[in-house]
């Protein structure tokens, strides 16, 4: 500041205290500061203009920075406002120029954060929509196909995906939003009914499958003093659990638990039984065992008769031992079987051989072929002697057929 004239390139003070402030239509008086110096004067008035000129590059840098909201467009309007005839020294018109290019700047940031709000606002909706949608799915599935427990917690996430878009995501049209929480609010009702109704009629079958079962379960746990003889009643009993229906998984395993206990009483009566009657037949199976290392020579009789009655005599003395234990039934069985079979195998033999009608069948077969081998026998030697190979030869095929009819017959 020139102590002579007490002024800057912006601005001056006269002899009154009088400020001015220099712009391109000339000076402008911005006030007065009668209590001070000039320069005292002079620095007020330029530091309401440095005030001002810090508002704007505020703005500038949050402009810059894309922070700015909605009320920069206000702010400029208020700076420009402030800027037609402020009480400030400065560069006025550069500070004027400043805050128009904030106002173009502010413009396009406002249109572009208008578009983003608007986008967002979009995607909200859209998120909602797909919420309410998959409610409305969900309470639209068939009852026999839901997993109730699945579904509520399904229904749970939605509604705390609903709440937190609505707390944090973008405000939304009141009216869409409500009609969309409507939509959501319907099906989760509808849903809820059908889970409350699913498990009442759930809670009265299981009370009357309980009733029926316990029912049955008395009558089982009375079969108990019967022992192995109370088996078939059990077993008839069980026909009438698998009838009676299902109740809940864990009601039914509980009662099953009971029925079955009951019946391992009977079951376990008759394992002893079966124990000690395997215990009793233990020495039969010894005794059957020797019996058969004895009656194995057996199978190398060729004579019937002699087959026959030895194996008449291991018949006499199986039977009068008696039984063996169930498991090993069918190996003895199967070794006396055997015998059986080969001696009956002889048998068969002997009267195909001896049967007379058989025999006479056999002898009257045989005679003839011996005769039609005698002939055949002369006109191979015959054809041999004349030099006819091919007679030689078809009465040689001829007879090489009759002498394996003739062997087959036998004795």
């Amino acid at each position: 500041m020139s102590e002579a004239s007490n002024e800057t390139p912006w601005g001056r003070v006269d002899e009154d205290r009088t400020v001015y402030v220099r712009e391109d239509a000339g000076e402008r008086v911005v006030g007065s500061f009668p209590d001070g110096t000039p320069e005292e004067a002079l620095a007020y008035f330029t530091r309401k203009f440095a005030d001002l000129e810090g508002q704007v590059t505020l703005l500038e840098a949050r402009v810059a920075r894309g922070t700015a909201d909605a009320s920069a467009a206000d702010t400029v309007a208020k700076l420009r406002e402030q800027l037609v005839e402020p009480a400030a020294v400065g560069d006025i018109a550069a500070l004027r120029g400043r805050v128009e290019k904030l106002g173009e700047k502010t413009a396009a940031l406002g249109e572009k954060q208008q578009a983003e709000r608007d986008a967002a606002r979009k995607a909200a909706l859209e998120q909602r929509e797909t919420i309410v949608v998959e409610a409305e799915r969900l309470a639209a599935q068939p009852e026999a196909s839901i997993r109730w427990k699945d579904t509520s917690q399904a229904f749970e996430q939605l509604f705390s995906d609903w709440q937190t878009s609505q707390r944090s995501g973008p405000q939304v049209p009141k009216s869409q939003a409500d009609a969309l929480w409507k939509r959501f609010r319907a099906a989760r009702q509808s849903f809820d009914s059908a889970r409350r109704s699913h498990f009442a009629q759930m809670d009265a079958n299981n009370k009357e499958v309980k009733h029926r079962k316990e029912r049955i379960i008395a009558s089982a746990e009375a079969l108990a003093p019967q022992g192995i003889d109370g088996i078939p009643a059990y077993r008839a009993l069980l026909d009438e659990w698998k009838a009676a229906g299902r109740a809940s998984r864990k009601l039914d395993d509980q009662l099953w638990a009971r029925f079955k206990a009951a019946g391992d009483v009977l079951y376990e009566a008759k394992a002893a039984e079966a124990a000690q009657t395997n215990e009793e037949y233990a020495a039969n199976l010894t005794a059957k065992q020797a019996l058969l290392d004895e009656a194995e020579p057996i199978l190398q009789e060729r004579e019937h008769a002699a087959a026959r009655k030895r194996l008449t005599a291991i018949q006499l003395q199986w039977d009068e031992i008696g039984r063996v234990p169930r498991e090993a039934l069918r190996e003895v069985e199967a070794r006396l079987r055997r015998i059986e079979d080969h001696v009956k195998q002889l048998e068969d033999e002997h009267w195909r051989k001896t049967n007379p009608e058989t025999k006479a069948r056999s002898e009257g077969l045989r005679g003839q072929l011996e005769a039609s081998i005698a002939e055949l026998t002369a006109e191979l030697e015959a054809a041999r002697a004349a030099g006819d190979a091919s007679a030689a030869a078809e009465a040689e095929e001829k007879l090489a057929a009759q002498q394996s009819w003739l062997a087959a017959i036998g004795d």
